[in-house]
Parts: structure tokens; C-alpha cells; sequence
């Protein structure tokens, strides 16, 4: 297997894995946050799908996202489905973008980061793309066991 078949592999798993999740969250709990700081439960979903988007265009731009103007800034929250609708356009074209990359290009194309301090070769940071959603499932999970909504068993 190639590395960039893996790497969807897992972006496909993880996004599956939490589509599950978020499928079985009852609208009624969309607003519940833990606290005032944190995101609520639709606002977490959004982040997530968003996030993808963000990390893509730091990728195909290949400098700072000055200017950047998120397709979801003036988007009012509503569900789940609306949420996956939105993302799915740009999902899709985040997935072509990888599968036309090479094996060389996963280590030759370096994706810098100045104003985090980060520096990482493109198969390192699509690592870290995907390992960010992994994050949130879980911290979903928490969120719903606190609030005593029952859990997917997205371990399948």
C-alpha cells in the first residue's frame, strides 16, 4: 500500500468513526458545553470539518492564510446534516488532493507553519490532520458520557 492510500485510509476511518458518533447525538444536546469556554457539541463538529478545510488550504497555498475567509463564517448552526452538507464539496476535493499526490512529494513537500513554529514534510502533517478529528471524537465521547447520552460503539 502506498503512503498516501494509507493516509486516506485513515482519514476515511476516523471520519466514518465520527460521523457514527455524531449521528447518534439527539438535536436537544447540539448547544451543551461543559463550560462557557468550551465548544458546544454542534460547535465541535463544525470546528472539526472546518479545521479540514483550514489545514487543505494551508497546504495548497503553501504560505500564511492571510485573508483567509472560512466557507462557514457566516453559516448559522442548525444540525448535523446541514454541517456534513457544507463540508462534503470540500472533503471531497481535500481527498483528490492526496490521491494525486506522490510518495515523493510526501517527504519533499515541506509544510511551514512560522506563526506556530511548525515545520513538517506533507505525509507528517496529513498525519496530524487527521489525528486532530481522532482528538475531538474522543473528547465528543467524554462530552456524552458526562451529559449520560448513550455512546456509539464506533469500536466496530
Amino acid at each position: 500500500m502506498k503512503a498516501k492510500d494509507s493516509i486516506i485510509c485513515n482519514f476515511e476511518e476516523i471520519r466514518r468513526r465520527s460521523i457514527k458518533l455524531w449521528s447518534a447525538i439527539p438535536a436537544m444536546y447540539y448547544t451543551w458545553k461543559p463550560d462557557e469556554e468550551a465548544f458546544s457539541v454542534l460547535e465541535m463538529i463544525r470546528h472539526v470539518l472546518e479545521g479540514e478545510h483550514l489545514y487543505h488550504m494551508i497546504i495548497t497555498r503553501k504560505e500564511q492564510l492571510n485573508g483567509y475567509q472560512s466557507p462557514w463564517l457566516k453559516v448559522e448552526y442548525v444540525d448535523l446534516k446541514k454541517e456534513l452538507a457544507i463540508a462534503a464539496p470540500f472533503r471531497k476535493r481535500f481527498i483528490e488532493m492526496i490521491q494525486g499526490v506522490s510518495d515523493e512529494d510526501m517527504t519533499n513537500i515541506i509544510i511551514e507553519r512560522k506563526e506556530c513554529n511548525q515545520r513538517y514534510e506533507l505525509g507528517n502533517y496529513l498525519n496530524r490532520i487527521a489525528y486532530h478529528e481522532a482528538v475531538h471524537t474522543g473528547q465528543m465521547l467524554d462530552y456524552l458520557r458526562t451529559i449520560g447520552v448513550p455512546r456509539s460503539n464506533i469500536w466496530d
